[in-house]
Order: C-alpha cells, then sequence, then structure tokens
C-alpha cells in the first residue's frame, strides 16, 4: 500500500523496516525532520534515539554502535557531514558497516538552506584523512531513496564498510506517494565485532590503528581489495540514451528528473537526447560513456553547484566527446527551460564548427 510521504521520514521509515535499532544524530536543516521521526518511532521496534551533543559525538557513537555490530545510522546536512568526516575515516580504515544520510543544502561554510549538490566531492571522494571510499547512493525520488536504504545496510554489512545515501533538500522535504517494501534481512557474518561474546573466539579489537607501516599497509591493501569487488558488483545507472540521440545529458538526483522533462521538450522540437543518471556516485559508471550510440556527439553535465561531477563526467569520457556544463548554485534550481537553451547553444555551435 502506498502513502504519502516526505523523503526524509520515508528514509527514516525505511531503515526501521530494515532493522535499523540504533540513531545517533544531532539537529540541521534541511534534515530534522530524520532525528525527528526516529525519536518518535525507535523506541516503538524496541531501538534507541540519542541527540548526541554535537555531530562529532553522533559519529563516535556510531562508530561504537558498528564495532559491537549492531545496525546503526546518523543523518545530517552538509556542515554537519563536514564535522563527522573524522569518524567516517575512523569508520572506513577500522571497516565499519553503517548508514550515514547526507540532506545537502547550499554551500560553503554555513551557506543556505536551499538545495545544492556542491557535497560531491566531500562524498564521493573521501572528505576525510587517509585513502579510503565508502559506497554513496544518489536516488532522485522518495520511493527511490526507500529501496537504497535496504540495498545499502546490506552492503554496508555485507563489505563492512560505511554507505552513504546523499540527497538535496528537495527531496528530503518532498512528499510522495511510497511503499514501504521491506526484504528479507540476510545473515550477515559479524564475528570480527566487539560485542561482548569473547567464550569461544578470541578477544576482538576493532580500530583503524597500526604502528607498524607493513601492518598498516596491508590494512589499506585488503581494503582496497574490498573497492574493487564493489566496483565490479555494485555499480548503479540509469542510462535511457538511445540511437539517433544528439547530445547525452548527464545528472543525478532530483535535478535529474528536471532534465528529463527538458529532455521530453526538446524532443517535441524534434531534438533528441537521452540521459545518463548515476545512481551510484561511488563507484561511478566510467564504463557507460564508453558504450555511447555512435549518434552522440556532446555530453552535456547538469549540477546544482559550480561543477564537480563534470569531473568524473570526463575521466569516463576520456576525450571521445566534448563534455559541457550548466550549473546553478546557492541553492537556485534551473528550470527545463535553462537545459533545453543550453542543448541548442551547444548544437547550433556544433553545427557551425
Amino acid at each position: 500500500m502506498k502513502v504519502l510521504m516526505k523523503g526524509n521520514e520515508a528514509i527514516c521509515q525505511a531503515a526501521i523496516e530494515a532493522g535499523c535499532k540504533l540513531f545517533f544524530g544531532y539537529p540541521i536543516t534541511p534534515q530534522n525532520e530524520i532525528p525527528e521521526y526516529m525519536s518518535k518511532h525507535m523506541p516503538k521496534v524496541g531501538g534507541t534515539f540519542v541527540q548526541a551533543e554535537s555531530e562529532i559525538a553522533a559519529i563516535n557513537m556510531v562508530y561504537g554502535a558498528a564495532a559491537a555490530g549492531a545496525r546503526v545510522m546518523t543523518s545530517s546536512s552538509s556542515p554537519g557531514i563536514a564535522l563527522k568526516q573524522e569518524g567516517i575515516s575512523y569508520m572506513a580504515g577500522a571497516r565499519l558497516p553503517g548508514l550515514i544520510v547526507s540532506v545537502a543544502r547550499s554551500g560553503p561554510g554555513l551557506g543556505g538552506i536551499l538545495p545544492g549538490q556542491a557535497d560531491y566531492f566531500m562524498t564521493v571522494k573521501g572528505g576525510g584523512n587517509g585513502d579510503y571510499f565508502m559506497p554513496v547512493y544518489a536516488p532522485n525520488s522518495v520511493q527511490e531513496a526507500t529501496d537504497l536504504v535496504f540495498r545499502a545496510f546490506d552492503v554496508a554489512d555485507k563489505y563492512r564498510t560505511p554507505v552513504t545515501i546523499l540527497i538535496d533538500g528537495m527531496l528530503g522535504q518532498m512528499m510522495e506517494p511510497v511503499e514501504i517494501k521491506p526484504t528479507a534481512q540476510q545473515a550477515f557474518d559479524k564475528s570480527w565485532a566487539a560485542d561482548g561474546n569473547s567464550d569461544n573466539r578470541p578477544r576482538n579489537v576493532v580500530n583503524s590503528l597500526s604502528l607498524i607501516g607493513e601492518n598498516l599497509e596491508k590494512m589499506n591493501r585488503d581494503r582496497f581489495e574490498t573497492y574493487e569487488q564493489i566496483k565490479q558488483t555494485e555499480i548503479m545507472v540509469e542510462n535511457n540514451v538511445k540511437d539517433g540521440d544528439e547530445i547525452a545529458i548527464v545528472a543525478y538526483g532530483t535535478p535529474s528528473r528536471i532534465c528529463m522533462s527538458a529532455i521530453e521538450d526538446l524532443r517535441a522540437e524534434g531534438i533528441n537526447a537521452g540521459l545518463i543518471r548515476p545512481i551510484t556516485l561511488w563507484p561511478y559508471p566510467y564504463d557507460v560513456f564508453q558504450n555511447l550510440p555512435a549518434s552522440v556527439k556532446h555530453v552535456l553535465v547538469c549540477e546544482l553547484s559550480m561543477g564537480q561531477m563534470v569531473e568524473d563526467v570526463k575521466l569516463g569520457v576520456n576525450g571521445k566527446y566534448p563534455v559541457h556544463f550548466y550549473g546553478r548554485t546557492g541553492g537556485v534550481v534551473f528550470e527545463p527551460e535553462e537545459i533545453t537553451a543550453k542543448v541548442k547553444e551547444i548544437l547550433e555551435k556544433g553545427a557551425a564548427q
């Protein structure tokens, strides 16, 4: 049965259905509905909600709960996620699973509460210290966000890694019909956890510290072998670029929906365009750009930033097509008409050359 839910709240309900029993967070707009919802509903399922004294405290509580083997979640918005970066790096180094929901606002600094996508670098490239990555999902609807919550928890437990669901303030605040579709919870080996049960095994120590260079190098190499497995099995992308399309538009999150409206308008005018929508921002679907139809002559990247994902698109294209960029920032959201105008400008210049 579908119900009308706000994005932030639907994510919470999905997390509860996925078996999350611990939530640690701190208020910041535009994600405040998440801790509010969890504070009300976690006790109903025997779970625990804690409003920490800071974002730094919250992520370290997540670290502790994950180290004990619990299924745990936190959330925040851009400046708060920045404060959590040290703890996220620690979790990655200690190979601890957990879900981080980032509801991005515009920045830098305090910025504003309007939506933005300028947290891409911080989230996708590893915002904390050291060599690490983590899976990052970028849904473009409330339904997809809830579906990805189940997947994110399973991926976190399967590969022993923190996972982020990155949305913008639009998706967090918008209301859409959604059906929470629980999946059968998988059983994951957590014999590594420091859960206090050491009767039949050696004492577990879970941390990211090694003062011996060779040991730390092995820890890092082992973790990167896991990253290679994730790259092979967990990439998600929507690609509706068809033979005959002259231009491929690349966008993620809710701005991809605006781009789809623009594509419909362009097709009505006889201009053929298609959309590439990365759903995993890490690992990034680089290969999709090497298998586009021969009719494609240009790639246009649309972001609510001054240009961040565009760098990954250029890596994927690898010089095969000219890559163009259109962005708005400061919380200003582009309209379909802006995208159609940019496409026409690109095609006109290309035809004149």
